[in-house]
């Protein structure tokens, strides 16, 4: 696991993006892992920048979308799929049939849904590289605690704090979604590799028990000390209930020096 600790949102938006890009260059047809969330609205503006500038082309990527909220249409202003459109695939070239995002409208056959879902997966040739946020009780995709660390795609119902956290996104009067369809903790944790991103003192308690703690089904995130490659990309407020900040530093440096392509 490889910490790398960054000012604020725009250093981390671009350290993100550029190793995004990196990995698109090295693989053009890469599988492509997405997630959304405010920390990677920073993220999509450098790799359209990227695009515009000539210098990426995604034309051959294929994409999966971590989740998406149940009972909300892809037109809908808060859906996954319409921020995705807004932040991202309106402005770069990904073939639209390659691009993935979980069906908010699906009525039953749930299990029958998320099966062709980790199928369409599988088909891809699983995913290279995953982008993950988190969530303020530690969760990863929609993963709330008590997720079993080796659960597949699904249907899950969400947390009182996250829907919590959600409202402030809808309109007054406006019930925040109560389910989403997500990718698994071990749907995540296939990924070749993983690239997590947090900001702000709120999330600073789950980046400490996912970096530091115990691997417990009570913070998703804590199964990700359980893959090979996964890079952590935070900034002061986000670090600042890290015990090893210094070393995570050194670490940093060595990466640097000694295996410089891990970060570019």
């Amino acid at each position: 696991m490889l910490v790398i600790l960054r000012r604020d949102d725009e250093e981390i938006g671009r350290q993100a993006a550029q190793l995004i890009a990196s990995a698109v260059r090295k693989k053009p047809a890469l599988a492509l892992g997405l997630a959304t969330g405010g920390t990677m609205v920073g993220v999509y503006k450098h790799l359209v920048g990227l695009h515009k500038q000539g210098s990426l082309d995604f034309s051959r990527v294929t994409t999966f979308n971590l989740d998406e909220y149940l009972g909300l249409p892809a037109a809908h202003p808060r859906s996954f799929h319409h921020f995705m459109r807004e932040n991202f695939f309106a402005h770069v070239n990904v073939d639209s049939r390659n691009i993935h995002i979980p069906d908010g409208t699906i009525h039953g056959n749930y299990d029958q849904y998320c099966t062709s879902y980790e199928a369409a997966i599988r088909k891809a040739g699983g995913i290279d590289l995953q982008l993950l946020g988190i969530g303020r009780n530690g969760h990863i995709g929609f993963n709330e605690p008590t997720s079993s660390i080796g659960s597949r795609t699904r249907l899950k119902v969400l947390s009182r704090e996250t829907m919590d956290d959600n409202s402030k996104f809808f309109a007054p009067g406006e019930e925040s979604p109560r389910c989403a369809i997500t990718m698994g903790i071990g749907t995540i944790l296939e990924a070749r590799k993983i690239l997590l991103l947090a900001t702000g003192e709120a999330k600073s308690a789950a980046v400490a028990k996912s970096i530091e703690g115990p691997i417990t089904s009570a913070v998703s995130a804590s199964a990700l000390q359980l893959h090979a490659d996964v890079t952590f990309i935070i900034d002061d407020a986000a670090a600042s209930q890290l015990s090893q900040r210094d070393f995570y530093h050194r670490v940093l440096e060595m990466t640097a020096l000694l295996t410089p392509d891990r970060l570019s």
